[in-house]
């Protein structure tokens, strides 16, 4: 009997595992759309390698959210065969992820590469750009409350004057505020994005990292109360 209320308790601590994961998965979801409309419309980042990155945790929210409807339903029908397959897509997703975390740590360096070498197109592009471009770039400062990459005198280049920027540096906008006055603390802003950025950057990749640390356990944690119900399953005890 203590084997059988055991295994009754591991049945019920799977399900209750899939439910939380489930919600992980549909978080993972929420998360890559939020992450790529930031990109798309304050970033204005266009390297594939930084766009593809909300894409990718999209996907694997969509699947982590079938497995653990898959978990759920073997769990709940103590079918040994759908827990065994459960367990062993897990146990496949974890591994990719302990290779996206060696991937990405070492691939963390480049990071502010990409974000120096996009804000510098930003400035050089800006005036021959598509308006889709211009509003993302004036939604970043705006947003920001920044000016140019390092500073306003980014935008040297903008007017024949040398001396206008965007009205988007403005600390007060109106049409024509940032004409002649590059210079003026009072009227723009004058601090670049690019620190902004990668502060910016830094604080949602702790957040990230914080969130796979987490489901990371409970996928382990899954795994092993998966093992046990497998195992009980497989030994004739009756867990209902």
């Amino acid at each position: 009997m203590a084997v059988e209320g055991g295994a009754k308790c591991i049945k019920y601590l799977l399900f209750f595992f899939n439910f939380l994961f489930w919600i992980c998965g549909l978080a993972l979801i929420i998360l890559g759309v939020l992450a790529q409309l930031a990109l798309n419309n304050t970033l204005a980042i266009e390297k594939a390698s930084v766009s593809a990155v909300p894409l990718v945790v999209i996907v694997v929210g969509v699947i982590v959210f079938f497995i653990a409807f898959f978990g759920c339903c073997g769990a709940f029908r103590e079918s040994h065969c759908m827990i065994t397959t459960f367990s062993v897509l897990l146990s496949f997703i974890v591994l990719i992820q302990i290779g996206a975390a060696i991937a990405g740590y070492i691939y963390r360096g480049k990071l502010n590469e990409i974000v120096d070498s996009d804000l510098k197109d930003m400035v050089s592009k800006y005036t021959n750009s598509s308006a889709e471009f211009k509003k993302a770039v004036d939604e970043m400062q705006k947003d920001l409350k920044c000016c140019g990459m390092n500073s306003s005198a980014d935008w040297t280049s903008f007017g024949p004057d040398g001396t206008s920027v965007p009205d988007s540096c403005c600390i007060k906008q109106t049409l024509g505020c940032g004409k002649g006055a590059m210079q003026d603390a009072d009227k723009v802003y004058q601090k670049g994005c690019l620190s902004f950025v990668k502060d910016y950057l830094r604080k949602n990749v702790q957040l990230v990292i914080v969130a796979a640390v987490v489901i990371a356990f409970l996928q382990v944690l899954g795994i092993v109360f998966a093992c046990i119900l497998m195992k009980s399953i497989r030994s004739g005890y009756q867990v209902m």
